[in-house]
């Protein structure tokens, strides 16, 4: 792949082998000539944890195949870092998510206001997906917080990606013959047969490197050697929405003040750059079940614990078959909202710590998450080493409405708790207790005990105004040669996880590529 000179050069290098990299990767070099060079940070996909789908409890703080990332203190949540996993390995955070498929609402890609993305222009490249995408099993909790939700008015709804996504059901789950499925798994393995792509896993990307304002190589760091490979045609950052910003302003393009405090070259001053930063804010409650069916007391039982052993290993099923949750709601905190604005899961374990051991009693999960974020934040290098990790700010909770979802969805799930049948399986409200009542103490709350949920997007963010950082084809305003396809391009995020959006934005990113206008 050489010419002229040693250096390797190939069409295109995509940095970041996650949920939108393994696509790119894929389409790509589908026609055999396309020559690709995918670049990854973190190791091959080889632990067994990130094929079971529970496992991604195993992989929450795992610094091999995880970036562990802390935010700043969060000004709005008493000061407090939140623990922040993005992927690190083959597949991304695609590879160590909660698995959970939801597409968004119409109404958000349509908010977007921009050409070419609206929800109709997307959906074809959402039927596209390679991915699997399965059914969770029922479990009698799950069917009881399904029923009661439908007590107090929450219509049923057997499909969140259907034709609306408002009522409660059952999840669904990237996942295939009760494996997970990541685009690793779905988009990566069929095209590393191909002899016009190159896999480097480990490969730490320094910089991008710019002939004036055309990118024309990436520089990284792989086993203690720096090296550099040449993009004929584009390189393509598919790093999320922490790391693509992050290394744009390493690499030059960014706040120009920013840049110069930590003594980096200005390629390209671009404000935006790491700003407009959103996420869903979270918060659980957990609940004491009268019955000893939750996955808490199948840890407790080793006979039951070697069941769910025998039962995945032999047939795929199972209590290991579970996603980040199994049943949802999603629900309108106020009558006159024409869409859902928050998201309810529920799950049948509870644990003090995400990550860490469950309760020993029994007891389950119900948690609240906010839809249409209005808080923004921001990501920025506090170092010109590639190595250290960016400030990352979410400034959740900055506005009253955000503050005004989490309460009323909190209530939402009380009340849910409260109806029949599933108050017939509730021994007491464990956390936050019935002590706590007014509005102002479930505030407290959840600036308490609030975390992220894992989405964050828009730092690198796609619009037709000239502070939006890239186009409507994905490019870098002002830059030849350099695109970012991942979260970070959405204006706002979606109402839902965000992995099948990103998915689908990769796809319809491979057609903007290959058919330049």
């Amino acid at each position: 792949m050489a010419a002229g000179d040693e250096t390797p050069r190939y069409d295109y290098i995509v940095v970041g082998a996650g949920s939108a990299g393994c696509v790119l990767a894929n389409r790509l070099t589908a026609d055999g000539r396309t020559t690709v060079l995918l670049l990854e940070a973190g190791p091959r996909d080889t632990d067994p944890w990130i094929h079971i789908p529970l496992g991604y409890g195993k992989l929450f703080a795992r610094r091999d195949v995880n970036w562990a990332y802390d935010s700043e203190p969060e000004p709005n949540l008493n000061g407090r870092r939140i623990f922040s996993p993005r992927g690190k390995v083959l597949g991304g955070s695609s590879s160590i998510n909660g698995l959970v498929y939801i597409r968004g609402q119409p109404e958000d890609f349509d908010a977007w206001e921009v050409p070419g993305w609206s929800h109709t222009e997307l959906l074809p490249y959402f039927k596209k997906t390679q991915v699997g995408v399965a059914d969770l099993e029922r479990h009698e909790l799950a069917d009881a917080f399904i029923a009661s939700a439908r007590a107090i008015g929450i219509p049923a709804n057997a499909d969140f990606n259907g034709e609306q996504q408002e009522g409660a059901g059952y999840f669904h789950a990237t996942m295939k013959n009760g494996r997970r499925s990541s685009t690793a798994v779905a988009y990566l393995r069929p095209a590393e047969k191909r002899p016009n792509l190159k896999v480097e896993t480990n490969a730490l990307a320094e910089k991008v490197l710019f002939d004036g304002r055309r990118a024309f190589a990436v520089q990284y760091q792989k086993e203690n050697r720096t090296l550099v490979a040449k993009a004929g045609r584009e390189v393509l950052l598919s790093g999320g929405a922490f790391n693509s910003p992050q290394l744009l302003q390493l690499s030059g393009v960014g706040p120009r003040a920013l840049l110069q405090e930590h003594g980096i070259p200005v390629v390209h001053d671009v404000p935006d750059v790491g700003e407009c930063l959103q996420d869903h804010f979270y918060c659980r409650t957990f609940w004491r079940a009268n019955k000893p069916i939750t996955l808490n007391d199948d840890m407790l039982n080793i006979w039951r614990k070697a069941k769910i052993g025998l039962d995945y290993a032999l047939f795929r099923r199972g209590p290991l078959t579970i996603s980040a949750g199994q049943g949802a709601a999603f629900v309108r905190t106020r009558p006159e909202l024409k869409r859902p604005d928050a998201q309810l899961y529920f799950i049948n374990f509870s644990t003090a710590k995400r990550g860490g051991h469950l309760h020993p009693w029994s007891g389950f999960t119900l948690s609240v998450s906010q839809l249409q974020v209005e808080s923004r934040g921001s990501v920025r290098i506090k170092s010109a080493d590639p190595r250290a990790a960016p400030a990352i700010r979410y400034n959740y909770l900055a506005t009253e409405n955000d503050r005004r979802v989490m309460v009323e969805g909190l209530k939402i799930a009380r009340r849910i708790a409260a109806a029949a049948p599933l108050s017939g399986y509730i021994v007491k409200e464990e956390f936050p207790g019935a002590a706590v009542q007014t509005d102002d103490e479930l505030l407290d709350v959840v600036r308490q005990t609030g975390e992220t949920v894992f989405h964050p997007t828009s730092t690198c963010r796609m619009g037709t105004d000239e502070r939006s950082v890239v186009d409507s084809q994905l490019r870098v305003r002002g830059l030849e040669g350099l695109r970012v396809v991942d979260a970070s391009i959405m204006p706002a995020v979606v109402s839902g996880n965000t992995n099948a959006a990103v998915i689908a934005i990769a796809e319809k990113a491979a057609d903007l590529i290959a058919n330049p206008r």
